[in-house]
């Protein structure tokens, strides 16, 4: 997307570059606030164990169905962009977010973080593993939604 289009709407009911931007920043942001709080708890509780397996713990989450730019899904409230930024600074606060969530990966490093469940409004009860796999997932259907944008 050239940069003289990234902060303005492309289609009347369609987020900008600079929307989409924002919209990613808030929902990883909340994310990683959610998965400290539940993680933290889960430790100080004795429930967070140091984890047993060695393979691949991330592929159990419905990927299609996170991909699929054929159906829409609506944001909540709460991670809907306020359209209080560019897309210069959307991108240095979603990458701001994206070390947040490095560094809360990193503290758990070796911890059974499928020990923690939260509620999805779309996919129902997830796990510490499949959260963090849906923000990446969530990534991959923006960014599929910028190349549209592009055209």
């Amino acid at each position: 997307m050239p940069p003289t289009r990234r902060d303005t709407r492309v289609v009347a009911d369609r987020w900008s570059v600079a929307e989409v931007l924002e919209h990613l920043t808030r929902v990883e942001e909340q994310l990683t606030r959610l998965l400290a709080t539940k993680l933290s708890e889960a430790q100080m509780t004795g429930a967070l164990e140091p984890e047993p397996e060695t393979g691949p713990l991330t592929d159990t989450i419905d990927r299609a169905r996170i991909l699929d730019r054929k159906t829409r899904i609506t944001a909540g409230e709460r991670v809907l962009p306020r359209g209080g930024m560019d897309a210069a600074a959307g991108l240095a606060a979603l990458e701001k977010a994206r070390a947040n969530l490095r560094d809360l990966v990193i503290a758990y490093d070796g911890m059974a973080i499928g020990a923690i469940t939260h509620p999805h409004p779309v996919l129902g009860i997830i796990n510490g593993y499949q959260w963090i796999d849906f923000i990446g997932m969530h990534e991959a259907r923006h960014t599929a939604q910028i190349r549209e944008l592009a055209g």
